[in-house]
């Protein structure tokens, strides 16, 4: 298992990650390339499967490929679960949200994930149960991972975040903080942030262009300087979760400037 208390080249505490999409191709090419180039200390891999349709789930080869490039260049992985997490109609646990959950879970498994990133469905966040409902799904996504608090559930732009507050007293899960969804909202971060940090065991960092997930560049230092010294003791793992290799290293680079600015600070 990487050491996770390695530190990046430009002293920060927290782990640096990328998406497994940087560049145009498969997850295995993506992750070969930017480990052995040293870009980052992990990984994101974003997962889908559609029923009669494309899959990018890595089979048994690819997965032995991905475990020998993390003992390789101490690198560690974190899945994004492929659709937001609800229960099947009248209660049931056969959503396909669910079965496709078991399906990445056990595929990503022998990975030992640092961490599982998720969405909850918000359709029917306005009806009687929202949270009796989730809570139940969960406690079934629960029974597949070594720890619960593995599973990270992840805020999203559409509604209010403290919706989240139930869920998070009820289980022992953790947080994905997602600083770009915050910002999309109109939302301070340095709001929620101390608050948030104890549970959040992986931060997604993007900027804001015509959409987000675009180049943290986009974002002007009094933006993004006072995110970055509120994380000066956060050690978890930090992505810049965008899906091109411009929007990577520009915010890659983006983030060095501001880590920089910070510490003269």
């Amino acid at each position: 298992m990487p050491d996770l208390s390695r530190m990046m080249r430009f002293d920060t505490a927290f782990r640096l990650g990328s998406t497994s999409y940087v560049y145009p191709d498969d997850i295995l090419p993506n992750v070969q390339r930017l480990a052995q180039a040293g870009d980052v200390d992990d990984i994101e891999l974003v997962l889908f499967e559609v029923d009669d349709g494309p899959n990018n789930l890595p089979d048994d080869k690819a997965v032995n490929a991905l475990i020998d490039l993390a003992n390789a260049h101490q690198l560690t992985y974190t899945v994004h679960l492929p659709l937001d997490l609800r229960l099947g109609a009248n209660g049931t646990t056969q959503h396909a949200s669910l079965l496709k959950a078991e399906r990445v879970i056990k595929t990503t498994l022998p990975l030992a994930p640092f961490a599982y990133v998720f969405h909850l469905d918000g359709s029917d966040i306005a009806m009687p149960g929202w949270v009796e409902r989730s809570l139940s799904a969960l406690e079934r996504v629960i029974a597949w991972v070594p720890q619960p608090e593995l599973l990270a559930v992840e805020n999203v732009e559409a509604w209010d975040p403290a919706l989240l507050e139930p869920i998070l007293k009820a289980l022992p899960i953790s947080r994905t903080t997602d600083i770009g969804h915050l910002w999309k909202m109109g939302r301070d971060p340095l709001t929620v942030l101390d608050s948030w940090l104890p549970r959040t065991r992986v931060i997604h960092l993007h900027g804001l262009g015509e959409r987000d997930h675009k180049s943290l560049s986009l974002m002007s230092a009094q933006q993004l300087d006072p995110v970055i010294d509120r994380l000066r003791n956060y050690y978890g793992v930090l992505t810049l979760e965008v899906f091109s290799a411009s929007d990577f290293f520009d915010s890659r680079a983006a983030l060095l400037e501001s880590v920089k600015r910070v510490g003269r600070g």
